[in-house]
């Protein structure tokens, strides 16, 4: 029998979320928090609002460029981060605007910021200050290396923190220069631990009835990662810490050239090796003491791969993923970014959808991804585009402040709140 589910409401719908981030980490997390259903509150300085807002590179109704072009034109980043929440224009640095402030944070789940460590506190916004209002509040603080620890107070962006924790030193090719990944991976990682503690938390609450701080560094969320290889043991090992496409532990493991392309194969297993072998035509040397041997392999890795290559090169890509498909031999072709957007699996999961510019009123070119969760029961999107600035001032300090409109429009009048 088939048994039809309901979808159900967003798992976090009913969440209000405070948040005081700003670029990528913190945005990443709340966005992440929207997606399942909070109601996601930006709360921007009034003067100078989201720095992403009108940075480059631009989309609007002319396409996208470095220059803004139309007075419609919105930073790419803004509209990607920003898609599920709303937007309040407060002045904290106002005693009126930090009042109005904390009688949301009275309404509010969650308090978000990354703000360099000790900013909050001097602010009058750290969770000290904020559990006085309400003591049930989770708050989420995302910093380059942390609330404790002697550098905690040193200033950090992605670039520092693949640095600083060694993955720049492990990435790239043996005797290649230092590079990072290509995507500012400890900011995005960040983010996600930092929803993943804020949702802990939030269940912790509900369990309990008390509120908590979750202090998330991105030194130590990309270490906490890339941590899992020996890279401490590479050493020992004779290893370059610089492996390239390699895995230390398997082996053929890497990115081969075909006659029109590249693709990427592995052997992770002894049947991986056995159907690799076969599909090869060289089922002789399933019986070879050495080549049978993975600590023989992977010591002797270069000539393992001489042999891999060398039939990769007679063919096209295409054929030679049709082959090792068919044996079930782990392969991808090397997609460039174009091909990724052309790719009907991340389509068929609505993993693009083009961003919406509220200012042009129109949908752009450039797209931004979609929510990478499934729930079989309930519903994850970002429904929502990226607000216009402020665009929920006077609602969101009415509805959930409990400020009158008259009170409103007295903070509007002195700059602490930008209400259009």
């Amino acid at each position: 029998m088939t048994v039809q589910v309901e979808l159900m409401e967003k798992i976090l719908a009913g969440t209000v979320v405070l948040d005081l981030t700003r670029f990528f980490s913190g945005p990443q997390a709340t966005l992440f928090l929207a997606g399942l259903g909070a109601e996601v509150i930006k709360i921007d300085d009034p003067a100078t609002g989201d720095p992403t807002t009108f940075s480059p590179p631009f989309a609007g109704p002319e396409g996208v460029s470095f220059d803004r072009r139309t007075h419609a034109d919105m930073g790419i980043a803004y509209l990607k981060r920003a898609r599920g929440k709303k937007s309040v224009g407060l002045n904290l640095k106002d005693p009126e605007g930090l009042a109005a402030f904390m009688k949301l944070v009275r309404s509010a789940d969650v308090v978000v910021d990354n703000f360099s460590s000790g900013v909050a506190d001097r602010l009058g916004i750290g969770y000290d200050a904020l559990r006085e209002r309400n003591p049930q509040i989770v708050h989420c603080s995302l910093t380059g290396y942390g609330s404790t620890g002697s550098e905690r107070h040193l200033k950090a962006y992605d670039l520092m923190v693949q640095a600083a924790v060694g993955m720049m030193s492990i990435t790239g090719q043996p005797g290649s220069p230092p590079a990072k990944a290509g995507s500012p991976l400890s900011d995005a990682i960040a983010g996600t631990f930092a929803a993943m503690g804020i949702l802990a938390a939030l269940l912790h609450r509900n369990r309990t009835g008390v509120g908590q701080s979750v202090d998330v560094s991105m030194a130590d969320c990309l270490f906490a990662l890339m941590f899992d290889e020996p890279f401490d043991c590479y050493d020992s090992l004779g290893l370059p810490l610089r492996q390239g496409n390699r895995i230390m532990r398997f082996s053929p493991f890497n990115a081969y050239r075909t006659r029109d392309g590249w693709i990427v194969a592995g052997a992770a297993t002894q049947d991986d090796w056995n159907a690799l072998l076969r599909v090869m035509g060289k089922e002789d040397l399933a019986d070879a003491p050495q080549m049978n041997s993975l600590a023989w392999r992977l010591a002797n890795n270069a000539a393992v791969d001489s042999l891999v290559s060398a039939w990769t090169g007679r063919f096209a890509s295409a054929e030679v993923l049709r082959r090792l498909n068919e044996a079930k031999v782990p392969c991808s072709p090397v997609r460039e970014i174009g091909d990724v957007m052309r790719w009907r699996q991340l389509k068929e999961r609505d993993m693009m959808a083009p961003l919406w510019n509220p200012l042009a009123g129109a949908a752009m070119q450039a797209q931004g991804p979609g929510f990478p969760i499934k729930f079989s029961a309930s519903k994850a999107s970002y429904d929502a585009p990226a607000p216009l600035p402020g665009q929920h001032s006077r609602e969101v300090l009415v509805d959930l402040g409990g400020l009158s409109a008259e009170e409103v429009d007295a903070l509007a009048e002195r700059g602490a709140v930008s209400a259009p």
